[in-house]
Formats: structure tokens, sequence, C-alpha cells
């Protein structure tokens, strides 16, 4: 039996211990380096994080158009001094070869290179006169630039201003195209059916005596008239007193008389030019379902765009979604901007943000529908009071204008209306509608005599130009003329 004995080592000395701690610890911190530094590294790919296609956010650029480029010619001057500068540079580089050529340190060496320093000192001299003559041009040539930027803008700006002046033109000739009824032609019936016609019946026939008979169906036929008993007792007064002065001899003077009080009547300043308050202006329509006030509105939005102003409509009236329906339809085909709640939502909020964004989008007008029936007609007038009060609140002194929209085929019934409505909300001008359609024209006489609220506008047909500016004397000319 071979038995095998390993080699033992010798056992290991201080040196050679320090030896390999010394090595250990080097390959431990080169480790630690290298885990450190792949850290390091990690962290710097990651610093910037890419944008997604989504993320994106694509900015629209502005087309400004580039200034005109203008270059002038140098100018005698700077051309003479270029060529000058040019020269003496040229001589003093050839009088610097002449002077190498010649033996250093030599008589004409020395007076060469003073000359060649001179014409150097000269060239330096030109070089700067052209530079400021270029400098000089240059500056002309910004001046004439900017001119001429300047004269594009101005020609670009006219030319906008034309195209906008011929648009507003052409839309207010396509209204004046369209338009149909004069307001003759809508107190048509008024006067061949309505108390008209029955004072002509009571002034025709000739020459006729003014006595108490007549005066007395003067006063049956003003009775039973549309104007209102109020204004009715008022005229028979004025005819008595005129009677009674022996001013009237004639059937046709007392016509003269209640003519010329019928125009006196009616003869109030109002606003229909739809502006002066604000801006913007604010007008609060108010008047109860059927009387066509949504449909007004819609016409003095469209007048109003077609004059080039900027229109909010507020859609005020939320408990009939028809009427948000209506007034959208209107304000696409006016071309004006629609603000409308929910169904049911607060009507004065509404209102209040229709003025907010009229203050907003620079907006000339703001024109405001409301409701025109609630549960009962006090809610109706407290709601109308409350709208009213949050308008104030939106643009302090709005609304300026109240506008009352009444059905003229109410008769008397309109003037009973007119008279709640100004009690609430202290109406300032009335719109009435469907002359056309009615003998009952006369109640515009009842309503400025008891109110003392002027007639703005009359409504004598469907298209927009038949919502006319009321004209007291056209009024009582479409009455009175034969």
């Amino acid at each position: 039996m071979t038995l095998v004995l390993a080699d033992v080592a010798p056992a290991p000395t201080d040196g050679a211990i320090g030896t390999v701690i010394a090595v250990l610890l080097g390959v431990g911190l080169l480790v630690l380096m290298l885990l450190v530094a792949r850290k390091l590294f990690s962290r710097g790919g990651t610093t910037t994080t890419p944008t997604l296609p989504s993320q994106t956010t694509v900015q629209p650029t502005l087309q400004v158009p580039e200034k005109p480029k203008v270059e002038l010619p140098p100018s005698e001057a700077e051309a003479k001094a270029k060529a000058e500068a040019e020269a003496r540079r040229a001589e003093a580089d050839r009088l610097k070869a002449e002077r190498e050529a010649l033996e250093k340190g030599s008589a004409e060496a020395t007076a060469l290179k003073a000359k060649e320093e001179e014409l150097k000192k000269e060239a330096y001299r030109a070089q700067k006169q052209a530079e400021a003559e270029e400098k000089e041009r240059r500056k002309r040539e910004r001046e004439e630039s900017d001119r001429l930027a300047a004269e594009e803008k101005r020609k670009a700006e006219e030319a906008a201003a034309e195209a906008k002046r011929q648009a507003e033109a052409a839309a207010k000739a396509k209204i004046e195209a369209e338009a149909g009824a004069t307001l003759a032609a809508g107190l048509a019936k008024t006067k061949s059916e309505g108390f008209m016609a029955k004072l002509n019946g009571l002034f025709g026939g000739g020459p006729k005596t003014i006595d108490d008979k007549v005066l007395a169906d003067l006063e049956e036929v003003l009775f039973t008239a549309d104007i209102g008993v109020k204004t009715a007792s008022s005229l028979v007064e004025v005819a008595r007193d005129k009677a009674k002065a022996k001013e009237l001899d004639s059937a046709e003077k007392l016509k003269g008389v209640i003519r010329k009080e019928v125009e006196r009547i009616v003869s109030l300043k109002t606003n229909t030019a739809m502006k002066g308050g604000g801006p913007p202006h604010v007008i609060m329509v108010v008047g109860v379902n059927g009387a066509g006030k949504t449909t007004t509105i819609g016409k003095l939005a469209a007048k109003a765009k077609a004059e080039g102003r900027k229109v909010v409509l507020g859609a005020g009236d939320t408990f009939r979604a028809a009427a948000t329906e209506q007034l959208d339809v209107w304000a696409e085909r006016a071309g004006a901007e629609l603000v409308k709640g929910k169904e049911e939502s607060d009507p004065a909020s509404v209102v209040f943000e229709a003025i907010k964004r009229g203050k907003e989008s620079g907006a000339d007008l703001v024109i405001a529908d409301t409701a025109g029936r609630l549960h009962t007609k006090a809610n109706l007038m407290e709601e109308l009071k409350k709208v009213k009060r949050v308008a104030d609140k939106a643009l302090p002194g709005a609304p300026h204008e109240v506008l009352l929209v009444l059905d003229s085929t109410m008769g008397q019934n309109a003037i009973a209306q007119a008279k709640q409505f100004h009690e609430s909300v202290g109406i300032t001008s009335i719109a009435l509608t469907k002359l056309d359609g009615t003998a009952k024209g006369g109640v515009i006489i009842g309503i400025c005599d008891e109110l003392k609220v002027p007639v703005a506008w009359a409504g004598v047909g469907e298209k927009v130009a038949d919502l006319r500016k009321f004209e007291p004397k056209e009024f009582v000319e479409a009455l009175f003329e034969e």
C-alpha cells in the first residue's frame, strides 16, 4: 500500500497577507466604481422623457407677411471711397514688393516704407468712409422697407374695411330688397274695418254742422274702438272744447283736430338704434307666449348684424323648449351667437351668462329672451324682476331697454297686459306685432296715451324688413290720408 502525501504549503508571511488584502480591496473598489458608473449611465439615459405623438402640441403658426426687401445701389460717394481704398491698398502692396527687392535699411527702402505706410493710412481712411456711406445706405434701405411695409399694411386694412363695408351694404340691401308691406299696408284693415272706417263714415258726406249729435256720435265711435276708454274720453273732451270755442264749423276740421291729437299722443321719443348703453347694449325682451317675442328678437338681431354689429342672444325662456330651438334657428340665420342653458334651468343665470359672454367677446348688443308663462301671473312677474336684477349685476345699468312685445290682435287686452308688465319691470318701449292681420291697430294710440311708453317697432309681416321702426307721422298718415 502506497501512501501519497500532499504537498504542504509553507505558512504565509505577514507581507504576503497584506498583499492579498490590498489586491482584494482594489478589486472590490473597481467593481464598486463599475456599478456606480453603470447607475449613472442608466440615469443619464432616462433624463429626457420622450414626447409621445399624442402629447405633441402643435402651435398655430402666425402667418406674418414678409417685409419687402429693399436694395439700393451704392451711392457715388460710397463707390468712390471703396475704389480709392482698393487703389491705395494695391499701391501699398506694390511698394512693399518693390521695397522688399531693395537692400534692407537703404535710404530708398526706408522712403518706400514711409510711402507704403502713408498709403495704408489713406486706404484705411477711404475704407472707413466707404463703410460710413454703406451704413447710411443700409439705413435708407430699412426706412424704405418700413415705408413700403406700412403702405402695404395700410392698403390691406383699407381693402379689408372696404370688403366689410361692401358685405354690410350687401346684407342691408338684401334686407331692403326683401322688404314687404309698408306700415300703411299693415294698417289697411284698421283703416277699412276698424275705428277709422267708422270715423270716416261719420266725417263723410260733405260739410256737416258740428253739434251735440255729431259729438255724441263721435263719442260712440271712439268708445267702441280699441283705443281704450281713457283715450277715447280725452279725444271727445278736446273736440267738445273746440266746438264750444266755435273753432269747429265742419266735419273736416273735427277730423283735423282728432288727427292732430292722435299725432301728439303717439309722438313719444324712443330708441330704435338699439345702442347707447354698455357696451354691450342690453335689451331685455318680455311678453306673453304667442305674442311673437322670439321672432321679434330674431328680426332685431338680423337688423343689427346687417349694420355690422356683433350680437349675442340669451335664451332666457328656459320653460319652453321650443323657444330655445326657435331662437337657435334665428341666431344661425342672423349670424348671432346664442347662449342657452338646460331646459327649466334658471332664466336669470342664462341672461347673466349671455351678458358676460357679450362683454368677453366685445359684442355690441345683447338681446335676452325671457319666459312668457309660469304657473301663475305673480310667478312670471317675480321671475322677470329677478332677471332684471341679475342683468344689473352682470353689467351695472343693464338692461338698458326693456322691450315689451304685444300682439295687436288682442286690442284693449294688449293695453291691460302692457300696464301689468310696466308696473312690474318698467318697460321702456313696445313692439306691436301682427298689425297686418287685425283691424285693431288703434291700440297703439291707447298704449301711448295711457302708459306714456313709446311704440318702437311695428310688425306688418313675416320678413325681417317687415318689423319696421314705428314712425308717428307715417302712422297718422296711414290712418287719416284718403
